[in-house]
């Protein structure tokens, strides 16, 4: 187990812990309009994917060595995990024809969260939303996907290579987590917002309609 490090690498990564904060506060004055149900389904999908993606670490690890003990049988990859726990491999160990490969299944699979926010909603406020909504919910399933198949990461200080475009991203565990968690709690927090909108503007929507329900009354009577 590491010692605690605050920074991630490089330095301008640190800046995204404020992504949704300052997003929050863009949201808060009109809020989000994301039904409960939309939210659900692109969670259930990035759940799906995130444990994809934990199995083609597995499968990466294996195929480079860097799983210790592990020959070819499947019911040996947690029991590596759980007596080796072996370290995220560096990019320096990695086969260059594999890291180009890497790079582009990363590419890949930002194009797929990016396709679930434009087939989820419509105006381009809703879909940052959902897109970041989506690849919180996919990077925290990923890492609980890691756990259960090898049993990593056994501490939140464990150093993670988070991505490799443009260049390699470091960090310990706990800082994507964090992110991720304090994402979802902004798309959480502004679509309540959002609800409490729709309440205030409903006693108007019922003012407007007395006029045209006035007449009809006359004419009733008449």
């Amino acid at each position: 187990m590491g010692h605690f490090q605050l920074l991630a690498q490089p330095l301008w990564v640190n800046m995204l812990v404020f992504v949704p904060m300052a997003l929050f506060f863009i949201w808060r004055s009109r809020g989000i309009q994301i039904s409960s149900k939309k939210l659900a389904v692109a969670a259930i999908f990035a759940t799906a994917f995130g444990f994809v993606e934990a199995t083609v670490v597995v499968y990466l690890r294996a195929a480079t060595g860097l799983l210790p003990g592990y020959t070819g049988a499947s019911s040996q990859i947690q029991q590596t995990g759980e007596t080796a726990h072996p370290e995220i491999p560096t990019v320096n160990q990695l086969p260059q024809a594999l890291l180009t490969l890497e790079m582009v299944r990363e590419g890949a699979t930002m194009v797929m969260l990016v396709s679930i926010a434009f087939l989820t909603v419509s105006s381009r406020r809703e879909r940052w939303a959902v897109f970041l909504w989506t690849f919180a919910v996919w990077d925290i399933s990923y890492y609980a996907g890691l756990w259960a198949t090898i049993r990593w990461p056994t501490s939140l200080k464990d150093l993670d290579i988070l991505f490799l475009i443009p260049v390699p991203w470091l960090a310990q565990v706990w800082y994507p987590l964090l992110v991720s968690s304090l994402t979802l709690v902004a798309v959480g927090l502004s679509r309540r917002k959002a609800g409490l909108v729709q309440l205030a503007l409903s006693p108007k929507a019922g003012s407007e309609s007395w006029p045209s329900s006035t007449p009809t009354l006359r004419n009733q009577r008449r």
